[in-house]
């Protein structure tokens, strides 16, 4: 099935963090086959992982990662079209005096390119972004 969703970072983690919010882990759970990350996405996952000092709680994590996340998600490239869409939309809010951390700017652009909704908690940073269509599933 073709992705309709983006994942953010934040809410790939929702399933696996200390206290789940369960309307996401429904969502995730019945749009599943429709749902992709982007491979910042990926790196930030990957990232925090490895920052966790070894035990139990990094070894559930990895596990959730390798077993579930990977299998279940494409993970989408930042490629060509997102990058000359993020440097696009990088300079115009820079100008306008509201710049956006560097990774929110290639998830926004690998979900603008590809026509897909980005499924994150933080929508208010991402709705500065043109032609972004944005969704908060808590």
């Amino acid at each position: 099935m073709t992705p309709r969703y983006l994942l953010d970072t934040n809410i790939v983690s929702v399933p696996i963090s200390k206290k789940p919010i369960a309307a996401v882990v429904e969502k995730l759970h019945k749009h599943s086959k429709e749902c992709a990350i982007a491979a910042p996405t990926w790196h930030e996952l990957k990232y925090g992982c490895e920052r966790m000092p070894r035990g139990s709680r990094r070894a559930a994590l990895e596990e959730y990662l390798a077993n579930v996340v990977r299998p279940a998600f494409a993970i989408l490239p930042y490629d060509d079209a997102a990058a000359t869409r993020h440097a696009a939309e990088r300079a115009r809010l820079e100008s306008a005096g509201t710049p956006s951390p560097f990774v929110d700017g290639q998830i926004a652009a690998i979900a603008q390119v590809r026509g897909l909704i980005l499924v994150t908690r933080n929508t208010r940073d991402f709705a500065r972004y043109d032609d972004l269509r944005v969704e908060d599933w808590t």
